[in-house]
């Protein structure tokens, strides 16, 4: 059962750790360089967890997906990316750490997930674009091996519901990547995750 994902503050805070690792590692010239993701560069891409963060913080807040899509693209970094991000972190677990915020239903803009749901869903985000962000500055892009084996376990329960999933043949793609269905018989945990989120490792 989705409601049932347990320690998901936990993993969203490894999760994002791991992010923040990754993002101490870029260099000034960097900002500007292609990422895996096709439309953003290193700063977008940041800005993309970044205000994600913040727009999650307002869903829990009682917030709407129009609201949510209005600012998705919004900078939220300034003059102080690694700041802002790290702040955007500690904001979104405060918010979902409040009483009830896991149970309450949000207006996603995907459809309507509890809190507990809707993290699950933004833990994975966070991890998937830690490997983006490592590979697009030319770092090592190994992932939490305990993150790996809990999105492999839990993705189809993690978007469960929503109207667009990353493994879906049929999404529109708008949110997510078209999964990469070629992996090799003998490709690792993490190269065979990253498939299915769309990505060629």
């Amino acid at each position: 059962m989705v409601n049932s994902f347990e320690g998901i503050i936990d993993l969203f805070v490894l999760a994002s750790t791991d992010f923040e690792r990754k993002l101490a590692a870029v260099r000034p010239g960097q900002w500007g360089w292609p990422t895996p993701c096709t439309e953003w560069n290193v700063r977008q891409l940041i800005n993309h967890m970044t205000r994600g963060n913040l727009n999650y913080v307002r869903l829990a807040e009682g917030g709407t997906r129009a609201e949510f899509l209005r600012l998705r693209d919004i900078d939220a970094l300034g003059t102080d990316p690694v700041g802002a991000y790290t702040r955007s972190v500690r904001e979104c677990t405060e918010a979902f750490s409040r009483a009830g915020a896991l149970q309450r239903v949000l207006d996603y803009p995907l459809g309507q997930v509890t809190g507990r749901q809707a993290l699950a869903v933004r833990t994975t985000d966070s991890t998937i674009h830690t490997s983006d962000l490592a590979r697009a500055i030319g770092v090592d892009d190994a992932l939490d091996t305990g993150l790996l084996t809990w999105i492999s376990n839990e993705l189809d329960e993690i978007y469960a519901g929503l109207a667009e999933t990353p493994t879906a043949a049929e999404t529109t793609h708008l949110f997510f990547a078209a999964p990469e269905n070629d992996a090799a018989h003998d490709a690792s945990l993490q190269d065979r995750l990253l498939r299915r989120m769309g990505r060629k490792p």
